[in-house]
C-alpha cells in the first residue's frame, strides 16, 4: 500500500503521535485506565498509550453517518449500542428521517460485524467505574468521538478523557462539553484533513487491529 507523504507534517506516523501523547497523560499512569481506541487508525496508538500508562486496551466501536450523495462527508455518528450524534450542520443537508434511519441501520450492522471480527471470543471490556481514555488519531467534526463518549457514558464510567493527535478548535470545544478532559497535541485552525498532519498515514488494516487486540489480552 502506498504511503502518503505530506510536505509539512507534524508527526512522522501514528506511533510517534502516541509517544508524544503519553507524557500528557501521565497523571493517569498506574490508575489502571481503560484505553479505548477508535478503529482502525487509533488502535496502534492505543496499544502504546495503554502499555505506557499500565492500562488495558480495547476498542470502542463507532462509525460516521454518511451524508446523502456524499457518504464520506459525516453528518454524525453512531455507536455499536446505538448512541447517536448528528452534527449541527446536518439540518442543511436535506436529510430525511427515512435516510437517517437506514444509514443508522447500515452502519450498526457494519459495527456488529467488526465486533465479531475484533473480539470474537470475549465481551467488550466494561467501562463501569473505570477511568476511560478514548484515543483517536485525529478529530475532524467531533461527531465520532461524541458518539464514543455517549457510548461509554451509558456504562457509568468514573472519568472520561479524550486523547488525539490533531483537531480543529471547534471540535475540541464540542468535546470539552462532554468529556472530563480533552488532550489534543495540535489544535489547528487550518485543519482540513487528519492525514495532512502525518508523514505516514498508511491505512491500518483489520488484520492489524485483530493482532494488536489479541496480543494485548495475552499479556494481561
Amino acid at each position: 500500500m502506498a504511503v502518503r507523504i505530506k510536505k509539512n507534517p507534524i508527526f512522522k506516523n501514528r506511533q510517534e503521535a502516541a509517544k508524544f501523547l503519553c507524557p500528557k497523560l501521565y497523571a493517569y499512569k498506574g490508575k489502571n485506565p481503560l484505553v479505548l481506541a477508535i478503529p482502525r487508525g487509533a488502535v496502534p496508538m492505543g496499544k502504546i498509550i495503554a502499555a505506557e500508562l499500565g492500562g488495558e486496551l480495547d476498542v470502542v466501536l463507532v462509525h460516521k453517518l454518511g451524508s446523502p450523495g456524499n457518504p464520506e462527508y459525516a453528518m454524525g455518528a453512531v455507536s455499536e449500542r446505538g448512541a447517536l450524534t448528528t452534527a449541527a450542520y446536518a439540518q442543511h443537508l436535506a436529510v430525511t428521517p427515512g435516510y437517517l434511519q437506514e444509514e443508522v441501520r447500515h452502519q450498526t450492522r457494519l459495527l456488529e460485524h467488526r465486533r465479531k471480527l475484533y473480539t470474537p471470543h470475549r465481551e467488550p471490556l466494561s467501562a463501569t467505574n473505570r477511568l476511560v481514555i478514548l484515543v483517536d488519531d485525529g478529530i475532524a467534526t467531533g461527531s465520532t468521538l461524541q458518539a464514543a463518549i455517549r457510548e461509554v457514558d451509558s456504562q457509568k464510567p468514573a472519568q472520561v478523557v479524550v486523547a488525539a493527535a490533531v483537531a480543529p478548535p471547534e471540535a475540541v470545544e464540542i468535546l470539552k462539553a462532554e468529556a472530563d478532559e480533552v488532550v489534543v497535541l495540535a489544535v489547528r485552525p487550518d485543519f482540513k484533513a487528519i492525514g495532512d498532519f502525518f508523514q505516514d498515514f498508511t491505512q491500518v488494516t483489520d488484520e492489524e487491529v485483530v493482532e494488536i487486540l489479541k496480543k494485548s489480552r495475552s499479556t494481561d
